[in-house]
């Protein structure tokens, strides 16, 4: 394993772009101008150049590969040609860039997570057809892209398999593809279980000096994600600050703890722990390249959470990547989302949400 540590990644998530259309499509369906013209039009080169004079030293970029790639796994050229511009576009404002294979045959974590029942993902079936065709995609994007010194490439967005040791199969299988194509670019991979940081104790390490790996943090959910819409349980729709005491009742589907009890700067750190044990034990990198609050979560409280959460990564050494730069109900700037139009941090031209960015500038 790796002994010496790059510099903590900072940067930002460019959800939206690449992946995940339908929800910005849902936002403002009358004036969705279709797929094409959104990967063309919704980031720009000035949005890179926010992230850079921002201070940031990178962007995650979420890729749908159904949107890029044909059911047999052969690229759609006229829309590769977004990724190639990603890709330039990062290297032009000296950011580096993670590509981030949000979905692929098989595997979509919001299924996972919104079905009651949900069965088996047929990436971790047991069935290898899904999980060829994702060797297939990665092939494809790690050979094209991987002479690019400032690109990473990351296995899998939240991974949901039924055990720990079939996600560890898996993602030796996906980061082995990667290398084979890609044999100087840095990887970057994490847990089961949409990355949480309690995952970490089942976590095999890639046999490999050059991976860096992912957590994702949103805890408490009651907290960060009250009000969502997409969340349709009765203990969401309560308004709960930070930090505070959310009792002991408190409980996730699936059978996983959520929220119960205190949560303060304490709390966070304790549940990063196996995380940053991780890190220590292997002496490898860490970074936290998905967090963040719904948007309309008081503002005051939201930014306490941020504080709390950013100076604990810090302690730890562990970079991070904020969801989300635009829209998405979490972004830094929010542009034709009807839901969010007259809260007040995006009361300006830009509708840049400064309260957050300035918290994590600070970091």
């Amino acid at each position: 394993m790796a002994t010496e540590h790059p510099p903590r990644l900072r940067g930002l998530n460019l959800g939206g772009w690449l992946s995940q259309i339908d929800a910005i499509q849902g936002k403002d369906p009358e004036k969705f101008p279709g797929i094409d013209k959104h990967i063309e039009t919704f980031i720009t080169a000035a949005d890179f150049a926010n992230v850079a004079q921002w201070g940031f030293d990178h962007v995650r970029v979420p890729i749908d590969s159904c949107l890029f790639f044909t059911d047999n796994e052969k690229p759609i050229n006229s829309r590769l040609v977004n990724i190639d511009r990603a890709v330039a576009l990062s290297k032009q404002h000296e950011l580096k860039i993670i590509l981030d294979l949000h979905e692929c045959p098989g595997h979509d974590f919001a299924d996972a997570a919104n079905a009651a029942n949900s069965p088996v993902q047929r990436l971790f079936s047991g069935d290898d057809t899904c999980l060829k065709k994702t060797e297939k995609i990665w092939a494809c994007l790690a050979e094209r892209y991987g002479s690019n010194e400032h690109i990473l490439f990351e296995s899998l967005n939240e991974p949901v398999a039924p055990t720990a040791a079939i996600w560890n199969t898996v993602k030796d299988r996906l980061c082995r593809e990667i290398r084979r194509h890609a044999p100087k670019s840095t990887v970057i991979t994490g847990p089961n279980m949409w990355n949480r940081p309690s995952a970490f104790g089942e976590l095999t390490p890639f046999d490999d000096d050059n991976v860096v790996y992912s957590v994702h943090f949103y805890e408490p959910l009651l907290f960060t994600h009250q009000f969502a819409p997409w969340l349709n349980e009765p203990e969401m729709k309560v308004v709960r600050t930070y930090p505070s005491d959310y009792g002991p009742e408190s409980a996730r589907k699936n059978g996983l703890a959520l929220s119960k009890g205190i949560w303060d700067r304490g709390r966070l750190a304790e549940e990063l722990a196996p995380v940053d044990a991780f890190g220590k034990k292997y002496g490898v990198s860490i970074i936290c390249d998905e967090f963040g609050v719904y948007a309309p979560v008081e503002l005051g409280a939201q930014l306490r959470w941020y504080d709390d959460l950013l100076s604990v990564l810090m302690d730890m050494g562990i970079g991070f990547s904020y969801w989300n730069y635009k829209n998405l109900d979490f972004g830094i700037i929010s542009a034709g989302e009807r839901l969010h139009e007259a809260l007040p941090q995006y009361d300006n031209a830009e509708r840049i949400n400064h309260s957050v960015l300035d918290v994590l500038r600070k970091y």
